[in-house]
């Protein structure tokens, strides 16, 4: 195992599920890594390898001739600070583009979700990727300080700046008024409570492995949804019947996809968690999906 990236199926099924522990904040960097050490023999290194590596992981260049990314800073009343900032990716030519809006995971705007935003840009969407830790410093980073951040923040002005976020794209001066959410853990838990929070305001959403909006909020769904889950993410996929009902219910548009062989995170290139042909096939879901009720 010295020096070597190790692969999805050469790490211990408990460190994957230690790993999700800590991803979702149940545990630090220190004590995680001590109890996959403890597991089982190579476990430190196991858990080492599920560490994000962001640089290998780029897939779009922020240079690449596609498109235009630049940082941009706009209004967030009732926010953590009344101002958000936010990566906002332009494809070539002069629009408008129906838009897309990123949210990250439970850490900040990390380098995958803008590299996320680059691709759904060569893809003709005008997309933009808030970082909901802009009003504390900013994506620190690294993962683990971001997540710290994010934990500490006040979630309901945290969600009011994504609504903000939304709302900022929608009307932006390069959109069609055409609005597409899609997120990744927090992120696809944040693209429900989108869903239900802007109702007509918000033409498609698409979470990835997010918790289901509240079963109250529902009936305001008014976007159809591609529902996309792990195969292997119990705490997430253990909400999807009663949310299903609830869409049921409202007569909302939707779709649902599990992914077979998946972890929690699999659309995530930059750990080993990641699945490429599934990612794929998910992902190109997502744009059929956004060209089809974004036209």
């Amino acid at each position: 195992m010295d020096g070597q990236v190790l692969t999805q199926m050469e790490i211990d099924r408990r460190i994957f599920d230690l790993y999700d522990e800590y991803c979702h904040g149940g545990m630090d960097r220190r004590t995680f890594l001590a109890r996959a050490a403890a597991v089982t023999v190579g476990g430190l290194a196991m858990a080492q390898a599920l560490m994000p590596r962001y640089v290998q992981a780029q897939t779009i260049s922020f240079t690449d001739e596609r498109i235009k990314a630049t940082y941009v800073t706009y209004p967030s009343p009732g926010g953590t600070s009344g101002t958000m900032r936010g990566y906002l990716v332009q494809p070539k030519g002069n629009g408008p583009f129906p838009v897309v809006l990123v949210v990250h995971e439970n850490r900040g705007l990390n380098p995958y979700i803008e590299d996320v935003a680059r691709r759904a840009a060569t893809e003709g969407f005008l997309a933009l990727a808030p970082d909901g830790l802009f009003p504390v410093g900013g994506y620190p980073g690294n993962d683990d300080d971001g997540r710290t951040l994010q934990a500490k923040l006040d979630q309901a002005k945290l969600r009011t700046d994504m609504v903000n976020s939304a709302r900022f794209l929608k009307t932006h001066a390069m959109s069609t008024g055409k609005l597409g959410v899609t997120g990744f853990c927090w992120g696809g838990g944040t693209t429900n409570f989108l869903a239900a929070t802007l109702g007509a305001d918000m033409n498609a959403g698409v979470p990835f492995y997010g918790a289901a909006a509240e079963t109250a909020s529902v009936p305001n769904i008014k976007a159809p949804l591609l529902v996309q889950y792990a195969e292997t993410d119990e705490r997430i996929n253990a909400m999807w019947p009663a949310y299903e009902a609830a869409l049921k219910s409202a007569g909302a548009s939707y779709e649902m996809f599990i992914y077979p062989g998946t972890q929690h995170g699999f659309h995530n290139n930059s750990t080993p968690r990641y699945n490429e042909v599934q990612a794929k096939i998910a992902w190109d879901r997502t744009i059929t999906f956004f060209r089809k009720n974004l036209a």
